[in-house]
């Protein structure tokens, strides 16, 4: 049975307040019973919104009602009222926002499992710049059966992973509330989809429901750390021996704040999260801005190797955003000098999310998806390598169009973070930072986390999963084709003015087979090839 915390708190001053005036109408009445008669009105309304108030936190659908009743209702009375009035609680894209109110929709639709069409067209203007779309067939293929897979592993990998094309990206225990990781395991482990487990270590509440995990390693090696933080590779084998964590991935850069490091604030490192981090209890936890357990690129690619023998032989690979190309391309000659190959690249882009970062960082640093995408698919094209490195992606990925937009880019499969945390409850207030998660997805507060049922978000984390794949098998279809991964840049065009559209396949130009190697003219490769070196990454000029 659960534990009902008592509603002296700020978040139920409301039904407290109905709870103490019904109490005091009753007290009064059976003192003076010549009251009763206009006491009863009274009586009736707050002791209805008392009664209203018990059910919203014994209900099991609506986080925000569990930890806001009756008040919040006064959100759900203006969506009804006129939807239009969401704009209050859900703020377009273009004020600063992550996600529109269109995509949030789509998301809470299909987490549960209601009508997810709408009528009168598109709500985007077809003329206007930037708008983009997929090419569909006058010979549409037969919808596909089965939930599409991606195998990854390399040559050198002996416990190769089939993936499926969609997961939950990267989200720690500490960002995330021990519910919001159970659900988002469960709902994973049902689907049959992966669950990074965010650089801050494997937690208990990703092992409970037996989900497949990938595990992230980032500069603080969480995890597998050494008293002075530096990394310990006998505790890394022996939490990656783990039989659920399917597959080990180097964070270099988080695409929020790349050159930054992680921050988890003092508010959230509770004695649970210093036990399972290694740090102390109540201060901020903030994981280096650059690796120690490397310096060059060449070094690198020897620990990626490491991180795949010290876990059995597991796929092994790194998650970056793309910042000076010549680094990529200095990781790309390494590759080459030293004959080890990661198993997969995760390319997270400068839109994706993050729970604290300064405004300048998660605004104006780093490479953008696309491009970060497309410049890695084309990098490892050129230096011959495609065929033997698989492409994840991450960055403002929720609906079906995202993925095939990304797939068509170079990316094998795709992460998403705040499509999964929609799918479970979460409202976008932006207090993650705060600890005052109203939802109880990013928070470490006890009483609040509460209203984050697992058994109901698990499963719509279950349908969103399913139902958004199901999207993409009949976009897919409806384009003349099998599998996604037939995606090109050729099915997706792009309005640049209301004079021109172009396909993607000419704002992003593909190198040939082994054209690094050979000699590119290019200009986006030429230069930062020519810059990039092995040892150290530093462009040749500045060495």
């Amino acid at each position: 049975m659960e534990t009902l915390m008592l509603p002296f708190t700020p978040r139920y001053i409301v039904l407290t307040i109905c709870a103490v005036i019904s109490l005091l109408l009753i007290f009064v009445g059976i003192n003076d019973r010549d009251t009763i008669e206009w006491i009863v009105i009274p009586f009736l309304i707050f002791g209805g919104l008392t009664a209203l108030g018990i059910r919203d936190v014994l209900q099991e659908n609506h986080a925000v009602l569990r930890n806001y009743p009756i008040s919040a209702h006064i959100r759900f009375l203006l969506e009804e009222i006129r939807p239009e009035m969401r704009q209050y609680f859900f703020e377009s894209e273009k004020d600063g926002m992550p996600f529109s109110r269109d995509t949030r929709a789509v998301v809470y639709q299909r987490a549960k499992m209601v009508l997810d069409k709408r009528p009168f067209g598109t709500q985007e203007s077809v003329y206007g710049d930037g708008y983009e779309w997929i090419h569909h067939s006058m010979s549409p293929r037969p919808l596909a059966k089965e939930l599409p897979r991606v195998p990854i592993g390399g040559p050198d990998c002996t416990k190769p992973y089939s993936a499926s094309i969609f997961n939950i990206s990267a989200m720690s225990f500490g960002a995330l509330s021990s519910n919001a990781i159970r659900a988002l395991n469960a709902g994973a482990k049902k689907g049959g989809f992966a669950h990074d487990t965010g650089e801050g270590g494997v937690s208990p509440y990703h092992r409970e429901k037996g989900g497949d995990l990938i595990w992230e390693i980032g500069s603080g090696y969480f995890g597998c750390r050494n008293r002075d933080g530096s990394f310990n590779p006998e505790l890394f084998a022996k939490v990656a021996a783990d039989d659920q964590i399917k597959m080990v991935e180097l964070k270099v850069s988080q695409g929020a704040k790349p050159g930054h490091g992680g921050v988890l604030p003092a508010a959230k490192v509770s004695s649970e999260i210093a036990m399972i981090r290694g740090v102390p209890e109540g201060e901020d936890c903030i994981s280096p801005a650059r690796h120690r357990a490397f310096s060059t690129p060449i070094e690198m690619m020897k620990f990626i190797g490491e991180m795949r023998r010290l876990s059995g032989g597991k796929p092994a690979g790194f998650k970056l955003c793309i910042g000076h190309p010549w680094e990529f391309l200095a990781i790309c000659k390494a590759m080459l000098e030293t004959g080890i190959y990661p198993d997969f690249i995760v390319v997270d882009g400068t839109e994706g999310g993050t729970g604290a970062a300064p405004v300048e960082f998660m605004d104006h640093l780093g490479m953008p998806m696309r491009e970060g995408i497309n410049f890695v698919h084309n990098a490892l094209i050129g230096i011959g390598a495609r065929d033997r490195v698989k492409i994840g992606t991450a960055g403002k990925i929720a609906t079906a169009f995202d993925i095939a937009r990304a797939m068509a880019l170079g990316a094998d499969w795709c992460n998403s973070a705040r499509g999964f945390m929609f799918s479970i409850g979460c409202i976008q207030s932006l207090s993650c930072h705060t600890d005052r998660c109203p939802t109880g997805v990013a928070t470490q507060d006890a009483s609040r986390s509460r209203a984050l049922v697992v058994p109901h978000k698990s499963e719509r984390v279950y349908n969103y999963h399913r139902s958004t794949l199901h999207a993409l098998a009949e976009l897919v279809a409806a384009a003349g084709l099998d599998h996604p991964n037939e995606l090109r840049l050729i099915h997706f065009s792009q309005r640049l003015s209301p004079k021109e559209v172009v396909p993607f396949s000419r704002l992003y130009p593909q190198l040939k087979s082994g054209e690094l190697l050979s000699g590119t003219e290019d200009p986006r490769f030429k230069e930062a090839w020519g810059l990039a070196q092995s040892n150290t990454f530093a462009p040749v000029i500045l060495s």
